[in-house]
């Protein structure tokens, strides 16, 4: 085959592809969007911190500049970052001493009483 006649082949094919996609494409219907607009949803008075966070979130730039949206945000803050109270460690309870007073167990006034001391393995220290 010459390469002239493989040239007007490929670009029989091309231009018959092209026009068959554009056909498609005008014939489409049009589709609702998947997506739905972002609206506030309204709740009422479920929570009061959501409530004047949702207020701060409308007012934009201006929430930066009002009291009540800062105290908002670090009340919200402060829900998800400051430890709770469960979390905290607790004392251990102590039982009373011959004397009424409470007694500390010998682990109690030195940590160090039960850390293990780590064990010499002397065939790893021959292979170094």
């Amino acid at each position: 085959m010459d390469g002239k006649i493989l040239a007007r082949i490929g670009a029989v094919g091309f231009v018959t592809f092209a026009i068959t996609a554009t056909a498609i494409e005008l014939s489409r219907k049009d589709e609702p969007p998947l997506y739905r607009s972002v609206a506030a949803p309204t709740e009422t008075g479920a929570d009061p911190l959501k409530t004047e966070l949702r207020r701060c979130q409308q007012l934009g730039e201006a929430g930066t500049r009002d009291p009540a949206c800062l105290q908002a945000w670090a009340d919200n803050r402060d829900r998800f970052l400051k430890p709770s109270q469960a979390l905290q460690p607790q004392p251990a309870p102590q039982a009373p001493g011959p004397h009424g007073q409470p007694q500390n167990p010998p682990a109690a006034r030195d940590p160090a009483v039960n850390e293990a001391a780590p064990a010499i393995d002397s065939h790893t220290n021959e292979a170094r």
